[in-house]
């Protein structure tokens, strides 16, 4: 069994690791079209946030669901890229992966209208 050497906790190896993440965020701004388009999606919900007055538990059942919708289309990225990697020729259960994973945030986007209708129709109405 092959032993795996854990590295050692130091402040600047994990100021790296934020360093790696931005750069993920960055590549994600960049190329994916749909992470800008939940980006846009939650300026626009956070301005109706800030119209509707909503409340402390609101704005934190708000930011979650947006943050869930985000991370999903991250993890998305990811899998789509890794995927890629490890199957560049065409493979049907490759695209089932990425079909699952791209369900997944179709979830998490479904489950954030529904969340922001909860939220915001008794402030319309």
């Amino acid at each position: 069994m092959t032993h795996i050497r854990e590295k050692k906790f130091t402040v600047s190896g994990r100021l790296r690791s934020f360093v790696f993440a931005f750069n993920g965020l960055k590549y994600n701004i960049r190329s994916q079209y749909n992470f800008r388009i939940h980006l846009g999606v939650g300026v626009i919900v956070v301005i109706c946030g800030l119209v509707a007055r909503l409340s402390s538990a609101e704005w934190c059942i708000l930011v979650l669901t947006m943050g869930l919708v985000i991370s999903m289309e991250a993890m998305n990225t990811a899998i789509e890229k890794l995927v890629d990697f490890v199957s560049p020729d065409y493979q049907e259960h490759a695209g089932i992966v990425k079909d699952l994973a791209a369900g997944a945030v179709l979830i998490a986007a479904i489950t954030a209208v529904i969340i922001g209708l909860i939220l915001f129709l008794p402030k319309i109405l």
